[in-house]
């Protein structure tokens, strides 16, 4: 298996994710922009205002939270190698917005 990037993670770990866990959108009702840095970065929004929610590259510039982390980092923190408290604490994930949305970021990358 080719290593995950976070393009891959967000467009195909998260999306399948959404559709399989509609509830997720329903729990979080929001919009979150992640801002993920350095090679194999790139932008992706994830809307969880209507179910099953979906999963686009780019900003839509209607992020209530914006996280940002470099790709390393990311992906570190999504496979469980980096604690994300830690990660934020220690400034490696930014979290700009809704600190609220922030609490329940765990529900949407997990």
């Amino acid at each position: 298996m080719a290593e995950q990037t976070p393009k891959s993670y967000f467009e195909e770990k998260i999306a399948r994710k959404l559709v399989e866990k509609p509830e997720t959108s329903k729990a979080v009702n929001s919009i979150y922009e992640f801002n993920i840095t350095g090679e194999n970065g790139g932008v992706w929004t994830v809307d969880l205002t209507k179910e099953p929610g979906s999963v686009q590259a780019g900003s839509t510039g209607n992020a209530k939270c914006i996280v940002t982390c470099a790709a390393n980092d990311f992906m570190n923190i999504v496979s469980g190698k980096m604690n994300p408290q830690m990660a934020f604490m220690s400034g490696k994930l930014k979290i700009k917005g809704d600190m609220g949305l922030a609490m329940k970021l765990q529900k949407v990358i997990g």
